[in-house]
Protein backbone atom coordinates (compact mmCIF):
# COMPACT_ATOMS: atom_id res chain seq x y z
CA UNK A 1 0.00 0.00 0.00
CA UNK A 2 1.76 3.30 1.02
CA UNK A 3 5.26 3.70 1.70
CA UNK A 4 6.07 4.87 5.16
CA UNK A 5 6.69 8.53 6.50
CA UNK A 6 8.33 9.70 10.18
CA UNK A 7 5.73 11.44 12.12
CA UNK A 8 6.21 13.23 15.37
CA UNK A 9 4.53 10.40 18.72
CA UNK A 10 3.78 12.10 22.18
CA UNK A 11 7.28 12.72 23.39
CA UNK A 12 8.29 14.35 19.90
CA UNK A 13 10.83 11.58 18.67
CA UNK A 14 10.22 10.28 15.07
CA UNK A 15 8.28 7.34 14.56
CA UNK A 16 7.63 5.68 11.89
CA UNK A 17 4.31 5.40 10.11
CA UNK A 18 3.00 1.72 8.91
CA UNK A 19 1.08 1.22 5.52
CA UNK A 20 -2.39 2.12 5.18
CA UNK A 21 -4.95 -0.24 6.24
CA UNK A 22 -7.96 -0.87 4.57
CA UNK A 23 -10.48 -1.82 7.81
CA UNK A 24 -13.27 -4.87 7.75
CA UNK A 25 -15.77 -4.43 9.66
CA UNK A 26 -17.21 -7.76 10.28
CA UNK A 27 -15.28 -8.67 13.18
CA UNK A 28 -16.66 -5.38 15.09
CA UNK A 29 -20.13 -5.76 14.25
CA UNK A 30 -19.60 -9.88 15.29
CA UNK A 31 -19.67 -9.44 19.25
CA UNK A 32 -22.68 -7.24 19.10
CA UNK A 33 -24.66 -9.77 17.11
CA UNK A 34 -23.64 -12.59 19.12
CA UNK A 35 -25.34 -10.52 22.35
CA UNK A 36 -28.40 -10.23 20.32
CA UNK A 37 -28.64 -13.96 19.98
CA UNK A 38 -27.60 -15.27 23.26
CA UNK A 39 -30.09 -12.70 24.89
CA UNK A 40 -32.86 -14.08 22.36
CA UNK A 41 -31.95 -17.74 23.26
CA UNK A 42 -31.20 -17.30 26.92
CA UNK A 43 -33.71 -14.65 28.10
CA UNK A 44 -36.76 -15.18 25.67
CA UNK A 45 -36.81 -18.64 24.87
CA UNK A 46 -35.95 -18.25 21.46
CA UNK A 47 -38.52 -15.82 20.42
CA UNK A 48 -37.34 -12.31 19.61
CA UNK A 49 -38.70 -9.21 19.47
CA UNK A 50 -41.09 -8.14 16.05
CA UNK A 51 -39.30 -5.54 13.95
CA UNK A 52 -41.71 -4.02 11.19
CA UNK A 53 -39.69 -2.06 8.06
CA UNK A 54 -41.69 0.26 5.97
CA UNK A 55 -40.38 0.40 2.07
CA UNK A 56 -42.05 3.22 0.45
CA UNK A 57 -38.98 4.33 -1.96
CA UNK A 58 -37.75 2.81 -5.18
CA UNK A 59 -34.19 3.78 -4.37
CA UNK A 60 -32.00 0.38 -4.92
CA UNK A 61 -29.76 1.04 -1.93
CA UNK A 62 -32.70 1.27 0.29
CA UNK A 63 -33.92 -1.89 -1.29
CA UNK A 64 -30.33 -3.75 -0.60
CA UNK A 65 -30.14 -2.31 2.79
CA UNK A 66 -33.76 -4.17 3.87
CA UNK A 67 -32.77 -7.24 2.06
CA UNK A 68 -29.27 -7.41 4.35
CA UNK A 69 -31.15 -6.15 7.74
CA UNK A 70 -33.57 -8.56 7.18
CA UNK A 71 -31.19 -11.42 6.40
CA UNK A 72 -29.24 -10.29 9.44
CA UNK A 73 -32.24 -10.07 11.95
CA UNK A 74 -33.66 -13.78 11.07
CA UNK A 75 -30.52 -15.51 11.03
CA UNK A 76 -29.99 -13.48 14.63
CA UNK A 77 -33.64 -14.61 15.81
CA UNK A 78 -35.27 -11.55 15.43
CA UNK A 79 -38.78 -11.93 13.84
CA UNK A 80 -38.18 -9.14 10.79
CA UNK A 81 -41.24 -8.03 8.77
CA UNK A 82 -40.49 -6.10 5.45
CA UNK A 83 -43.69 -3.74 3.92
CA UNK A 84 -43.72 -2.86 0.80
CA UNK A 85 -46.17 -0.19 0.17
CA UNK A 86 -46.45 3.20 -1.34
CA UNK A 87 -45.91 6.74 -0.03
CA UNK A 88 -48.93 7.77 0.65
CA UNK A 89 -49.97 5.25 2.71
CA UNK A 90 -47.02 5.43 4.95
CA UNK A 91 -48.56 7.70 7.27
CA UNK A 92 -51.54 5.79 8.01
CA UNK A 93 -49.79 2.33 8.41
CA UNK A 94 -46.56 4.13 10.70
CA UNK A 95 -49.53 5.16 13.37
CA UNK A 96 -51.05 1.72 12.88
CA UNK A 97 -47.93 0.38 13.89
CA UNK A 98 -46.98 2.39 16.69
CA UNK A 99 -50.58 1.44 18.17
CA UNK A 100 -49.64 -2.64 17.32
CA UNK A 101 -48.52 -4.33 20.95
CA UNK A 102 -47.17 -7.19 18.50
CA UNK A 103 -44.61 -4.60 16.81
CA UNK A 104 -41.58 -4.05 19.33
CA UNK A 105 -39.83 -1.91 16.63
CA UNK A 106 -40.05 0.07 13.29
CA UNK A 107 -37.63 1.16 11.15
CA UNK A 108 -38.59 3.23 7.29
CA UNK A 109 -35.75 3.14 5.36
CA UNK A 110 -35.56 7.03 3.61
CA UNK A 111 -35.62 8.95 1.59
CA UNK A 112 -39.06 8.58 0.79
CA UNK A 113 -40.45 11.91 0.52
CA UNK A 114 -36.70 13.95 0.12
CA UNK A 115 -37.51 17.97 0.99
CA UNK A 116 -41.17 17.53 -0.07
CA UNK A 117 -42.64 20.02 2.52
CA UNK A 118 -44.89 18.06 5.16
CA UNK A 119 -49.13 20.26 5.63
CA UNK A 120 -47.46 20.23 9.68
CA UNK A 121 -44.64 22.38 8.66
CA UNK A 122 -41.07 21.06 7.91
CA UNK A 123 -40.24 18.03 5.13
CA UNK A 124 -42.46 15.12 5.00
CA UNK A 125 -39.68 13.13 6.08
CA UNK A 126 -38.35 14.82 9.48
CA UNK A 127 -42.48 14.34 9.69
CA UNK A 128 -42.23 11.08 9.71
CA UNK A 129 -39.07 10.75 12.04
CA UNK A 130 -40.74 12.31 14.92
CA UNK A 131 -44.15 10.52 14.16
CA UNK A 132 -42.58 6.91 15.41
CA UNK A 133 -43.34 6.32 19.04
CA UNK A 134 -39.86 6.12 21.25
CA UNK A 135 -40.35 2.83 22.31
CA UNK A 136 -40.67 1.43 19.14
CA UNK A 137 -37.88 3.83 17.04
CA UNK A 138 -35.12 1.72 16.79
CA UNK A 139 -33.54 4.42 14.49
CA UNK A 140 -32.91 6.42 17.60
CA UNK A 141 -34.16 9.60 15.09
CA UNK A 142 -37.40 10.75 16.89
CA UNK A 143 -37.80 14.18 18.31
CA UNK A 144 -37.25 12.61 21.73
CA UNK A 145 -34.40 10.75 21.13
CA UNK A 146 -32.97 13.49 19.40
CA UNK A 147 -34.02 15.92 22.12
CA UNK A 148 -31.98 14.23 24.31
CA UNK A 149 -28.77 13.76 22.47
CA UNK A 150 -28.22 17.20 21.30
CA UNK A 151 -28.31 18.29 25.14
CA UNK A 152 -26.33 14.92 26.07
CA UNK A 153 -29.17 13.45 28.32
CA UNK A 154 -28.05 9.34 28.03
CA UNK A 155 -31.26 8.34 30.02
CA UNK A 156 -35.07 8.89 29.95
CA UNK A 157 -36.87 10.87 32.06
CA UNK A 158 -39.03 8.49 34.07
CA UNK A 159 -42.06 10.69 33.61
CA UNK A 160 -41.86 9.91 30.22
CA UNK A 161 -40.87 6.08 30.55
CA UNK A 162 -42.93 2.83 30.65
CA UNK A 163 -43.08 1.49 34.15
CA UNK A 164 -40.29 0.48 35.85
CA UNK A 165 -37.92 -1.48 34.33
CA UNK A 166 -35.35 -1.06 36.11
CA UNK A 167 -33.08 2.22 38.05
CA UNK A 168 -32.30 3.66 34.69
CA UNK A 169 -34.12 3.35 31.00
CA UNK A 170 -31.51 4.44 28.44
CA UNK A 171 -31.83 6.56 25.40
CA UNK A 172 -30.56 5.50 22.19
CA UNK A 173 -28.34 6.75 19.94
CA UNK A 174 -29.34 7.21 16.10
CA UNK A 175 -28.17 3.42 14.74
CA UNK A 176 -25.60 4.97 12.11
CA UNK A 177 -24.18 7.31 14.03
CA UNK A 178 -23.91 5.10 16.89
CA UNK A 179 -21.85 2.59 14.56
CA UNK A 180 -19.18 5.08 13.41
CA UNK A 181 -18.58 5.32 17.47
CA UNK A 182 -18.25 1.82 17.87
CA UNK A 183 -16.05 1.24 14.86
CA UNK A 184 -13.90 4.55 15.97
CA UNK A 185 -13.66 2.64 19.60
CA UNK A 186 -12.16 -0.54 18.17
CA UNK A 187 -9.97 0.83 15.75
CA UNK A 188 -7.81 3.86 17.62
CA UNK A 189 -9.73 6.74 17.00
CA UNK A 190 -11.16 6.52 20.67
CA UNK A 191 -8.62 6.86 23.68
CA UNK A 192 -10.17 4.10 25.87
CA UNK A 193 -7.88 5.35 28.71
CA UNK A 194 -10.05 8.05 29.45
CA UNK A 195 -13.17 8.47 31.45
CA UNK A 196 -16.20 8.38 29.42
CA UNK A 197 -17.62 11.31 27.74
CA UNK A 198 -13.47 12.96 27.55
CA UNK A 199 -12.32 10.08 25.19
CA UNK A 200 -12.13 12.11 21.61
CA UNK A 201 -10.72 15.08 23.39
CA UNK A 202 -8.05 16.27 21.89
CA UNK A 203 -9.28 14.75 18.16
CA UNK A 204 -10.42 16.93 14.98
CA UNK A 205 -13.01 15.61 13.41
CA UNK A 206 -14.55 16.52 9.75
CA UNK A 207 -17.52 15.04 9.01
CA UNK A 208 -18.66 15.36 5.10
CA UNK A 209 -22.28 16.24 4.17
CA UNK A 210 -24.48 17.76 7.57
CA UNK A 211 -27.52 15.21 7.22
CA UNK A 212 -30.24 14.54 9.76
CA UNK A 213 -29.99 10.85 10.13
CA UNK A 214 -26.07 10.76 10.10
CA UNK A 215 -23.49 13.69 9.93
CA UNK A 216 -25.37 16.08 12.48
CA UNK A 217 -26.21 13.26 14.98
CA UNK A 218 -22.71 11.83 14.48
CA UNK A 219 -21.07 15.55 14.86
CA UNK A 220 -23.17 15.91 18.25
CA UNK A 221 -21.98 12.18 19.18
CA UNK A 222 -18.70 12.85 19.20
CA UNK A 223 -18.70 16.49 20.28
CA UNK A 224 -19.95 14.89 23.29
CA UNK A 225 -17.30 12.86 23.53
CA UNK A 226 -14.60 15.70 23.75
CA UNK A 227 -13.96 16.17 19.87
CA UNK A 228 -13.71 19.25 18.24
CA UNK A 229 -16.17 18.23 14.97
CA UNK A 230 -16.20 20.68 11.71
CA UNK A 231 -19.32 19.33 10.35
CA UNK A 232 -19.28 20.49 6.34
CA UNK A 233 -22.18 20.93 3.90
CA UNK A 234 -23.04 22.22 0.35
CA UNK A 235 -23.08 25.87 1.44
CA UNK A 236 -22.05 26.13 4.66
CA UNK A 237 -19.48 25.12 7.68
CA UNK A 238 -19.89 24.99 11.04
CA UNK A 239 -17.53 24.11 14.60
CA UNK A 240 -19.41 21.92 17.05
CA UNK A 241 -17.45 21.45 20.70
CA UNK A 242 -19.89 19.90 23.36
CA UNK A 243 -23.48 21.46 22.57
CA UNK A 244 -22.51 24.49 20.43
CA UNK A 245 -22.64 25.23 16.90
CA UNK A 246 -20.12 27.91 16.64
CA UNK A 247 -19.08 30.01 13.18
CA UNK A 248 -15.49 29.44 11.77
CA UNK A 249 -13.19 30.45 9.54
CA UNK A 250 -12.29 27.17 8.19
CA UNK A 251 -12.14 25.98 4.69
CA UNK A 252 -13.49 22.52 4.12
CA UNK A 253 -10.05 22.21 2.68
CA UNK A 254 -8.09 23.58 5.81
CA UNK A 255 -10.66 21.57 8.30
CA UNK A 256 -10.09 18.12 6.68
CA UNK A 257 -6.02 18.88 6.31
CA UNK A 258 -6.10 19.38 10.17
CA UNK A 259 -8.43 16.39 10.75
CA UNK A 260 -7.70 13.17 12.78
CA UNK A 261 -10.85 11.19 11.64
CA UNK A 262 -12.81 12.16 8.56
CA UNK A 263 -16.58 10.90 8.12
CA UNK A 264 -17.95 11.22 4.41
CA UNK A 265 -21.27 10.81 3.66
CA UNK A 266 -21.85 12.57 0.35
CA UNK A 267 -24.89 11.00 -1.42
CA UNK A 268 -23.64 11.80 -4.91
CA UNK A 269 -21.57 9.05 -7.13
CA UNK A 270 -19.30 12.22 -8.64
CA UNK A 271 -18.24 13.36 -4.96
CA UNK A 272 -14.73 12.39 -4.10
CA UNK A 273 -12.74 13.76 -1.35
CA UNK A 274 -9.61 15.31 -2.69
CA UNK A 275 -6.76 12.90 -1.33
CA UNK A 276 -4.13 15.34 -0.87
CA UNK A 277 -6.19 17.21 2.13
CA UNK A 278 -6.18 13.56 3.99
CA UNK A 279 -3.16 13.54 6.36
CA UNK A 280 -0.68 10.31 7.31
CA UNK A 281 -2.32 9.01 10.20
CA UNK A 282 -5.93 9.45 9.50
CA UNK A 283 -8.87 7.78 9.93
CA UNK A 284 -11.11 7.66 6.85
CA UNK A 285 -14.48 6.68 7.19
CA UNK A 286 -16.94 6.35 4.41
CA UNK A 287 -20.83 6.08 5.38
CA UNK A 288 -22.53 7.79 2.18
CA UNK A 289 -24.12 4.76 -0.64
CA UNK A 290 -21.33 5.76 -2.45
CA UNK A 291 -17.73 5.75 -2.58
CA UNK A 292 -16.55 9.03 -1.60
CA UNK A 293 -12.61 8.39 -2.08
CA UNK A 294 -10.21 6.91 -4.38
CA UNK A 295 -9.65 4.52 -2.87
CA UNK A 296 -6.07 3.55 -4.67
CA UNK A 297 -4.80 7.03 -3.90
CA UNK A 298 -5.94 7.08 -0.30
CA UNK A 299 -4.39 3.45 0.62
CA UNK A 300 -1.18 5.24 -0.24
CA UNK A 301 -1.27 7.82 2.45
CA UNK A 302 0.84 6.20 5.31
CA UNK A 303 -0.71 5.50 8.16
CA UNK A 304 -3.92 6.02 6.69
CA UNK A 305 -7.41 3.75 8.27
CA UNK A 306 -9.79 3.80 5.41
CA UNK A 307 -13.31 2.18 6.76
CA UNK A 308 -15.39 1.93 3.38
CA UNK A 309 -18.23 0.17 4.78
CA UNK A 310 -19.90 0.82 8.01
CA UNK A 311 -23.46 -1.36 7.43
CA UNK A 312 -22.51 -4.73 9.12
CA UNK A 313 -22.05 -2.48 12.31
CA UNK A 314 -25.21 -0.14 11.45
CA UNK A 315 -27.47 -3.68 11.58
CA UNK A 316 -25.93 -4.65 14.62
CA UNK A 317 -26.70 -1.52 16.24
CA UNK A 318 -30.29 -1.54 14.81
CA UNK A 319 -30.38 -5.11 16.61
CA UNK A 320 -29.10 -4.00 19.87
CA UNK A 321 -31.17 -0.74 19.85
CA UNK A 322 -34.35 -3.24 19.56
CA UNK A 323 -33.21 -5.35 22.00
CA UNK A 324 -33.04 -2.12 24.20
CA UNK A 325 -36.58 -1.23 23.05
CA UNK A 326 -38.11 -4.94 23.54
CA UNK A 327 -36.38 -4.81 27.55
CA UNK A 328 -37.24 -1.44 28.56
CA UNK A 329 -40.90 -1.50 27.18
CA UNK A 330 -42.08 -4.18 25.88
CA UNK A 331 -40.95 -7.60 27.56
CA UNK A 332 -42.66 -8.77 30.46
CA UNK A 333 -40.74 -8.00 33.87
CA UNK A 334 -39.40 -11.09 35.50
CA UNK A 335 -36.53 -12.11 37.39
CA UNK A 336 -33.49 -12.73 34.76
CA UNK A 337 -31.25 -12.05 32.18
CA UNK A 338 -33.29 -9.38 30.06
CA UNK A 339 -31.05 -7.39 27.58
CA UNK A 340 -29.61 -4.82 29.59
CA UNK A 341 -27.37 -7.87 31.60
CA UNK A 342 -25.65 -8.84 28.50
CA UNK A 343 -25.17 -4.87 27.61
CA UNK A 344 -23.80 -4.66 30.91
CA UNK A 345 -21.57 -8.19 31.55
CA UNK A 346 -20.00 -7.98 27.97
CA UNK A 347 -16.28 -7.33 27.61
CA UNK A 348 -15.03 -3.96 27.32
CA UNK A 349 -14.25 -2.63 23.67
CA UNK A 350 -10.79 -3.87 22.30
CA UNK A 351 -8.75 -1.80 20.03
CA UNK A 352 -7.96 -2.72 16.46
CA UNK A 353 -4.64 -1.99 14.75
CA UNK A 354 -3.31 1.24 15.90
Amino acid sequence: MGSTEPTANCNGAAAPLGPAVKVDVTEIAKPYREEVRAAIHDRYGGVGPKLVAFLANTDPYARQYAEWTGRACEADGIRYELRIINENELEQKLYEANEDASVHGILIYYPVFGFFPSFYGGSMDDYLRDSVSFKKDVEGLSFTYRFNLYRNIRFMDAATSAPARGPELKCLLPCTALSVVKILESIGGYDLSLPVGERMTGKTVSIINRSEIVGRPLGALLANDGADIYSVDIDSIYHFRRGQLLQTSETPESAVRRSDVIVCGVPVKDYKLPTAWVKPGAIVVNVASYKNVEEEALLQVPGVKFVPLVGKVTIAMLERNLMRLFAQYHAEAAPGKDFRYYLENRPPAQEGPK
